[in-house]
């Protein structure tokens, strides 16, 4: 395994001056990948020199995480403040932010977390792996209010030090009007689906005109997403053309122009792979940059192909999962 030196990947400055990593690790196996599998490519992955993970509670693996991070920290390979440890309050624990957090600061062993999201904007629960077509008859549509209950918790551990900073995830840019101007700590990101075919320009501008770094997951168009995600109009980014060609002119793996695309076009971008994870962060260092007209072809792979849908957290009398995602630009109750 080769090292990539952290301080030669960029960073991107937030909003209170701080900065994060271009690229961090993702840790959502997916339901295909086991916890000791992405503990072990987590392990691999500081020891090759990523920074930043992107972590989760529902995924079910912060507990080995948790261990690979203190073993790094005691063999010396890494000190805690080196490293970048997102993670994210899962939908059942809504009203219980504090216990959640410290949670997952218990089973990542990391004394604070660096960036803490809300996973979802509702509390709309569904098990681990469940079917698409399931189902939680408690399931509501969002409101300002419920969102606020949890935001304000976030803003609590803030204060208290537990979180240095607050992300939003899956949000919209109704949800972002009604609740931005309630919060007392703006947030410092906002993890949202962005990759060649589903660029979401419109969301992502709105975040850079309020100073709210985007974050994107399924940079690569997740080819291993759980099957629940998986519908037959459904593209593969990394098949596109425009994607081949460019790859093809550099020499290198479709992933590699989608990952240098992300960064190129303002991202941050945290891909998961449990074998290709030196590769990824490689890209970040290593090649060259995309020409603005390879830049501008991959602008016209754009097709609106949403590959998480969010079926799972539907409510009673919501139509389908377009009702998610507030696409007639008010929130849809």
């Amino acid at each position: 395994m080769g090292f990539i030196d952290p301080k030669t990947v960029p960073v991107k400055v937030l909003n209170d001056g701080t900065t994060m990593p271009v690229i961090g690790m993702g840790t959502f196996g997916s339901d295909r990948v086991s916890a000791e599998d992405v503990a072990k490519a987590v392990a691999g992955g500081i020891r090759c020199g990523y920074r930043m993970l992107d972590c989760a509670a529902c995924y079910g693996n912060e507990k080995n995480i948790g261990e690979v991070i203190a073993a790094a920290i005691k063999e010396g390979v890494v000190k805690r403040e080196d490293l970048y440890i997102m993670t994210k309050v899962w939908n059942n624990m809504h009203n219980d932010v504090a216990t959640a957090c410290k949670q997952s600061i218990a089973d990542l062993q990391c004394d604070y977390v660096d960036m803490y999201f809300i996973h979802w904007p509702f509390p709309n629960y569904h098990a681990p792996g469940c079917d698409v077509d399931s189902r939680n008859p408690d399931s509501v549509p969002f409101t300002a209010e419920r969102f606020m209950n949890t935001y304000r918790q976030c803003e609590e551990l803030v204060e208290a030090g537990l979180i240095k900073h607050i992300g939003i995830s899956n949000m919209t840019i109704p949800k972002l009007e009604a609740t931005l101007p309630l919060m007392k700590i703006k947030p410092a990101t906002c993890e949202i689906e962005i990759h060649p075919c589903f660029q979401q320009k419109e969301l992502f501008d709105y975040l850079v005109a309020h100073d709210i770094q985007p974050v994107g997951y399924m940079p690569l168009g997740s080819p291993r997403r759980p099957e629940r995600d998986i519908c037959p109009e459904d593209i593969a980014d990394m098949d596109m053309p425009e994607i081949k060609a460019i790859a093809e002119a550099h020499g290198v793996h479709p992933a590699t122009v989608c990952l240098k695309w992300a960064v190129q076009n303002g991202q941050v971008t945290i891909p998961f792979s449990c074998h290709n994870y030196e590769g990824n962060l490689k890209a970040m260092v290593d090649g060259d940059d995309l020409t603005d007209e390879e830049m501008a072809s991959i602008a016209t792979c754009e097709r609106g192909n949403r590959l998480v849908k969010g079926q799972v957290f539907l409510w009673a009398g919501a139509k389908d999962w377009h009702d998610l995602w507030d696409e007639e630009g008010f929130i849809v109750k």
